[in-house]
């Protein structure tokens, strides 16, 4: 009897060792981070909103963690491909993965068989941004305004093409919302990757898309692409006199893509503090601020819990929008 109490005993007091010692090395490898480069994934191809800012962030970071951070893109599957290879890498700090809407939002709700769970497998670092897609149409068309697409679409359904840089992709979900709000029928057409996808948009091969400021500011200001309104909660920097599409005569039209810096889950909290500090000054430093506002980007930095806490809400509210519209992809 007393045998087994002091085994009982000494079972606890080594769980509490096994607990101090992976608390000791957990506060060691916090310490010594970064003392190797670091791997920021880009989950969708080179070009993009999400490329371009992984690689803004990662020279600011490269100065701050006095390590490289080093962009890697791993594109497909509507970004889910790089976020899973990020899911299931080592928790230490050294590869993260800019996730947005698409990776982290929307993809619950649209795939019955996603390989990583948004919540289990990551940690949140920082919600760096919010940026609003933009409505653009080839200029080739007779459209200047929302209401004008509404009708045209109503007079020739299945005659206007919106491209997207993949299923599932944010530019397929702000068409979709588009289709199930103003009752029309225009056909979804995926690319892979914002490149081809704007290639084709730019030659009237595709009519009209809901794509990142970032591919199209150029365009629209060249006069190759006619800009109708912005696909977000309010007005972007960027173009300040275009209307959302809200105010331009779809109400209830008020989404937006966001962007936010992962780690897988179980890192350390020293090293997620950590990144998150430095991440939140570089996103404040004047060069990323003045790039991203011409971008027409609202720069957040909120930490970590602020970041959990916004990702519970955008999961049920992508999954209440993908059913309401029947979104199926293949």
């Amino acid at each position: 009897m007393r045998s087994s109490r002091w085994n009982g005993k000494l079972s606890k007091w080594s769980r509490y060792l096994l607990l101090g010692v992976a608390i000791g090395s957990s506060q060691a490898a916090a310490q010594d981070y970064p003392a190797r480069p670091v791997k920021l994934v880009s989950p969708w191809a080179p070009g993009g909103a999400n490329d371009i800012f992984c690689r803004a962030l990662a020279q600011k970071l490269t100065e701050s963690l006095g390590q490289p951070v080093v962009v890697e893109n791993r594109p497909g599957a509507a970004g889910s491909i790089g976020s899973d290879y990020v899911a299931k890498a080592p928790a230490d700090g050294y590869t993260l993965v800019m996730g947005s809407s698409p990776t982290h939002s929307i993809a619950p709700g649209l795939y019955p068989r996603l390989p990583y769970d948004p919540m289990r497998d990551f940690a949140p670092v920082t919600l760096a941004a919010v940026v609003p897609n933009i409505l653009v149409v080839h200029p080739s068309l007779p459209i200047r305004s929302v209401p004008e697409l509404i009708d045209y679409a109503k007079a020739h359904p299945r005659q206007l093409n919106f491209s997207s840089t993949g299923n599932g992709s944010s530019q397929h979900l702000f068409g979709e919302l588009f289709k199930y709000l103003a009752r029309v029928d225009i056909v979804h057409v995926p690319y892979k990757g914002t490149g081809p996808a704007l290639n084709d948009l730019l030659s009237g091969q595709v009519q009209m898309a809901f794509e990142n400021p970032p591919a199209l500011l150029p365009h629209i200001q060249a006069g190759r692409l006619r800009a109708l309104a912005v696909a977000g909660t309010k007005r972007s920097a960027s173009l300040p006199d275009l209307p959302t599409v809200a105010e331009a005569g779809l109400p209830g039209y008020d989404v937006a893509v966001w962007f936010g810096i992962f780690a897988p889950a179980g890192t350390p909290k020293p090293i997620v503090e950590r990144l998150h500090k430095d991440i939140a000054a570089a996103l404040a430093s004047p060069d990323i601020k003045t790039r991203m506002d011409g971008f027409g980007a609202e720069i957040i930095g909120a930490g970590p819990q602020q970041f959990d806490t916004y990702l519970r809400a955008e999961i049920p509210k992508w999954a209440a929008i993908i059913k309401a519209a029947n979104v199926k992809v293949d």
